[in-house]
């Protein structure tokens, strides 16, 4: 079964959670992103895709689904990976404003209005959340430092923190972005390469784990995401933008308003 992309923006916010077995976490997350979102005067959906779960989470999906209207589920055939389970988000959701967050509930979801409302007051492109006080063991915080690092000097970008999944930003900026294995991790370089260049870091609150274990270790993200750097390089030195002095179209359009 091929989804179908959303044909309009006709809500004003979605939020964009990949999961995988996270069967103990989805529900407690999902009250909390009602609680936050419902005093809200903002139209809203949040887009849970299960991304191949062997647990019982798409079932907390579809209960999560008939308790709160807003809440709206995709099942994946199997395991497709954090990019494509984003990348299907994307392109299903309504919202002209875009929020992505990881389903194991470290994001906090109170951090969510805040980083709206400095989106929209700066008009900024993109607000990246900003860990400052990770919930996290030594040797993944040390990993992520050292990815970090290395992909801001190949890449000539500084964010941060790229590696934090809390982002809000407008649903214009990731049209047609390449999608690839990966993706997920470079999305506000990707963004900056489209030419959306406002970038905005924030501090967010983030929270330890409660239940489940972590899906991503030194060996799935620390030497790939190493690898995606060099490939993400060799696009950004090949993109050209090409600036138009004048146009027999533009003077065709104005003939006909």
């Amino acid at each position: 079964m091929r989804f179908e992309p959303a044909t309009r923006y006709d809500l004003q916010l979605s939020i964009i959670i990949p999961v995988k077995d996270e069967d103990q976490n989805v529900a407690a997350l999902a009250e909390e992103i009602s609680n936050v979102l419902h005093t809200l005067s903002t139209s809203w959906e949040c887009i849970w895709i299960d991304d191949g779960s062997t647990d019982t989470t798409l079932d907390e999906l579809a209960k999560i689904n008939r308790k709160d209207g807003c809440h709206q589920f995709i099942s994946l055939t199997r395991n497709y990976g954090q990019s494509a389970a984003l990348a299907l988000g994307f392109t299903s959701a309504r919202g002209q404003i875009l929020v992505t967050m990881d389903g194991d509930g470290q994001n906090d979801p109170k951090s969510i209005p805040a980083m709206i409302n400095r989106l929209k007051d700066e008009d900024a492109d993109m607000v990246n959340g900003w860990r400052i006080k990770r919930k996290d063991t030594f040797l993944r915080k040390m990993a992520s430092y050292v990815a970090n690092s290395f992909r801001n000097r190949l890449t000539r970008d500084h964010v941060k923190d790229v590696g934090c999944s809390l982002r809000v930003f407008r649903h214009h900026c990731i049209e047609n972005i390449p999608i690839f294995k990966g993706m997920h991790r470079f999305l506000p370089t990707l963004v900056r390469m489209r030419g959306f260049s406002k970038i905005i870091e924030m501090p967010v609150h983030h929270r330890p784990r409660k239940f489940g274990e972590t899906k991503y270790g030194i060996n799935n993200r620390l030497w790939v995401g190493i690898a995606d750097t060099f490939a993400i390089r060799w696009m950004r030195s090949r993109m050209t933008f090409p600036e138009v002095k004048s146009s027999s179209l533009l003077q065709e359009e104005e003939k006909n308003l």
